[in-house]
């Protein structure tokens, strides 16, 4: 585990402890329940609802169909692996993988307290998924990607597991340009979806070279109003990743 993750780890491992830890993932963007549609949410407790630590909506993005296998990349608390289970249906599965193991813990009990047997979450690293190759229908995930030191590692581990023509809804932070290598070494930040997030023409680049097709990335909303200036930091955006895995 390199200092990154370790750093994130612990960021994460205090965000789970809060009762409703509400909205980090957030220094770089609009975040937590206020992203969702009040009729998709309305009737989740506050432990889902209060560990929302996204920047969009990748549920919605998805498109979901009943009977779809459906894995979320760094799912937290679990509030879109909750979302994508309606979906889905009870004759569909969804699977949330998360490294964190507090982070996990309240994940397994809001499953629980909403009864929702086709929900699993799994200890895992993003980077190397505990998930079977080309058995997942459509991963999700929510501003989790930025945070992963090594996002080669995360496409390639997404195109192994996802079935052929499977398809890929993100939500996450882009930039347009690079960080100083200075602010890079801030762990600080970079648990905060910030400093981890990389230029938007690399991510696409990154993706293809994992074998994804049409990548797209749309809906993108300037996160410099919700930010610090910082000397050596270049546009932040939060935006809509797409792209599909060929036939």
């Amino acid at each position: 585990m390199t200092d990154v993750t370790k750093a994130v780890q612990a960021y994460y491992t205090q965000q789970a402890s809060q009762p409703a830890a509400g909205c980090d993932c957030a220094q770089a963007c609009d975040c937590g329940p206020s992203l969702y549609d009040d009729t998709l949410i309305a009737d989740l407790p506050v432990d889902v609802t209060g560990l929302s630590l996204g920047c969009g909506d990748p549920v919605t993005i998805a498109g979901l169909n009943p009977g779809e296998t459906v894995l979320d990349l760094g799912s937290g608390g679990g509030i879109d692996c909750f979302l994508a289970a309606r979906q889905v249906g009870e004759s569909g599965h969804v699977i949330g993988v998360d490294m964190t193991p507090a982070m996990l813990e309240r994940a397994n009990a809001n499953r629980d307290k909403l009864g929702l047997t086709h929900v699993e979450f799994r200890e895992g690293m993003i980077e190397d998924l505990p998930v079977e190759a080309g058995s997942v229908d459509v991963i999700m995930s929510n501003c989790v990607i930025n945070l992963a030191p090594d996002k080669a590692a995360v496409f390639a581990e997404a195109f192994r597991v996802l079935k052929p023509g499977g398809r890929i809804a993100i939500s996450d932070i882009v930039t347009d340009g690079d960080f100083s290598e200075e602010l890079r070494q801030r762990f600080d930040l970079w648990s905060s979806c910030v400093t981890g997030a990389i230029d938007m023409g690399v991510y696409v680049a990154l993706m293809e070279a994992a074998g994804f097709t049409d990548v797209a990335i749309t809906d993108k909303r300037d996160a410099a109003e919700a930010m610090p200036e910082v000397q050596g930091m270049p546009r932040v955006f939060s935006a809509r990743i797409t792209a599909r895995k060929p036939v």
